[in-house]
C-alpha cells in the first residue's frame, strides 16, 4: 500500500473543492482494505481535516493508535456502541429525538457533537421528513451538553453520470440545510461522497466526505488516472510451484481447466480465503514475467493456477513475482478491471481482501516506520 499515493490523492481532491470547503477522508472498513490507521495518517498528511468511520469500534481503533483530529461515526449505534463512540471523542449522527435523548444521557461532562441526517433519497439512515430533521436539530440545541455540529445527507446515484436523481437530492438537501444554517451559522453542511465531489461543486458545501477516491479508485468505475488519482494498492504473490500439463490433464476442483495443448501451470499460494473471488476462475489475468497470464481453473481457498505457456519463459519460474493488482513492466491490472469482470464495484474488491493478506505499507517504495520494524523482526509482508 503506497501511503504517499493516498496523501497525493487527498491533496488532489482538496484542490477540487470550492473555496472554504474541507476534506473528510472516509477510512471505514479498515480503510477500504488498505489499513485504517495508516490510511488515516496519510490522509491527514494530505490535508484531510476530518476522518469518518462507520462504527464505534473503528473510531476507538484510530484513537488508540494516537490519531487526533475531528472524527465522525457515520453508522447507527447501540447504547453500548454509543458509549464507545463518545469515549473516542467522535461526533455522532442523529435522525430521531429518541437518539438525541440517549446521547444527552450518556454524554457526561465532556458533552457530545451531533450531526443531523436528512434522507433525501438514499433510503437508508436518516429521516425523510425535513420537519422531523428540524425537530431533531432543536432537540440537540435544547440539550445542555450537546452541540449541533453538522447537517448531512448521502447521495444514491452520484456515481451515475448524467442521471436525473442526483440533482433532485442535492436540491432537497440544499433547501433544508441552508435554511438551518441561516439560523446556526457555525453548522458544517456535508453531502458529497467521492463521486459528488468530482461531479458537482454545488455538492461540496462545507465538507466533502471522500472515500474510494482517496485510495486512488475511480468512483465512476473507469480509469482512476483520468481523474488524476493514483491507486495505492497492489496485490502481489509468487510462483510457489510449477506443474507441466499434457493435453487432457487438468487442474483444480471440478477440472475447470483441461489442457488443450502442452503447457506449464504456475501455482500461486492465495485464493478466496484471501479475497480472490471464485468468479475469477478462467476469468482474469495475472502478471508474471512482465506479461499477462490467464488465471485458469477454479479459484480454491488457498491457491490459484496461471497458464505460463510452453515453453515457459525463464522469467516466469519458481519464485517469480505474480501481480494480481498493480503494474509489472509495461502491463497493468487495475481493481476496476477486476470489478468489471465480476460485475461489481472496485471497492468491493479491496474491502474483500481478508485479514490473512499481509499489508506492507510504504511511501513510494520506502518502508514506513512500522514496516521497518516488522522487517527487522523477520515478519512477513504482502499487498
Amino acid at each position: 500500500m503506497n501511503l504517499a499515493a493516498i496523501e497525493r490523492n487527498c491533496a488532489r481532491l482538496r484542490a477540487e473543492l470550492r473555496p472554504g470547503a474541507s476534506l473528510c477522508a472516509v477510512v471505514k472498513a479498515d480503510g477500504y482494505g488498505h489499513g485504517a490507521v495508516q490510511s488515516a495518517r496519510a490522509a491527514q498528511a494530505g490535508g484531510a481535516i476530518w476522518l469518518a468511520v462507520a462504527t464505534a469500534a473503528e473510531a476507538a481503533e484510530l484513537r488508540f493508535a494516537g490519531i487526533a483530529g475531528c472524527l465522525l461515526v457515520l453508522g447507527a449505534l447501540t447504547p453500548g456502541e454509543l458509549d464507545v463512540a463518545l469515549g473516542a471523542d467522535a461526533d455522532v449522527i442523529a435522525w430521531s429525538e429518541e437518539f438525541v435523548a440517549a446521547v444527552a444521557d450518556r454524554a457526561g461532562e465532556a458533552g457530545a457533537r451531533v450531526h443531523v441526517k436528512l434522507d433525501t433519497g438514499m433510503g437508508r439512515l436518516g429521516t425523510r421528513d425535513p420537519a422531523e430533521a428540524d425537530r431533531v436539530a432543536a432537540a440537540v440545541l435544547a440539550a445542555p451538553r450537546l452541540e449541533l455540529a453538522g447537517a448531512m445527507t448521502h447521495f444514491a446515484t452520484a456515481d451515475e453520470l448524467g442521471d436525473g436523481f442526483f440533482p433532485g437530492q442535492l436540491e432537497r438537501f440544499r433547501l433544508w440545510a441552508l435554511a438551518l444554517k441561516a439560523e446556526h451559522p457555525g453548522l458544517a453542511l456535508h453531502a458529497a461522497n467521492s463521486a459528488a465531489l468530482l461531479r458537482d461543486e454545488a455538492a461540496h458545501f462545507d465538507l466533502a466526505r471522500a472515500g474510494v477516491a482517496i485510495y486512488g479508485l475511480d468512483p465512476f468505475q473507469r480509469d482512476a488516472g483520468e481523474r488524476g488519482l493514483e491507486p495505492a494498492l497492489e496485490l502481489r504473490s509468487w510462483v510457489a510451484a510449477l506443474k507441466h500439463c499434457e493435453v487432457g490433464e487438468s487442474a483444480g476442483y471440478g477440472r475447470r481447466f483441461i489442457a488443450q495443448r502442452p503447457t506449464t501451470l504456475g501455482v500461486l499460494p492465495l485464493g478466496y480465503g484471501d479475497g480472490v473471488r471464485r468468479a475469477l476462475a478462467n476469468n482474469a489475468d495475472v502478471l508474471v514475467g512482465g506479461q499477462r497470464r490467464a488465471l485458469v481453473g477454479a479459484v480454491s481457498m488457498d491457491n490459484v493456477t496461471v497458464d505460463l505457456g510452453d515453453p515457459r519463459p525463464d522469467n516466469a519460474g519458481l519464485g517469480a513475482e505474480a501481480v494480481l493488482v498493480g503494474a509489472q513492466g509495461s502491463e497493468r491490472i487495475t481493481v476496476e478491471e477486476l470489478a468489471k469482470r465480476l460485475g461489481t464495484i472496485n471497492y468491493e474488491i479491496t474491502c474483500g481482501l481478508s485479514a490473512r493478506v499481509p499489508r506492507a505499507h510504504h511511501r513510494d517504495g520506502e518502508p514506513v516506520a512500522d514496516e521497518r520494524a516488522r522487517a527487522a523482526a523477520g515478519g512477513r509482508t504482502g499487498s
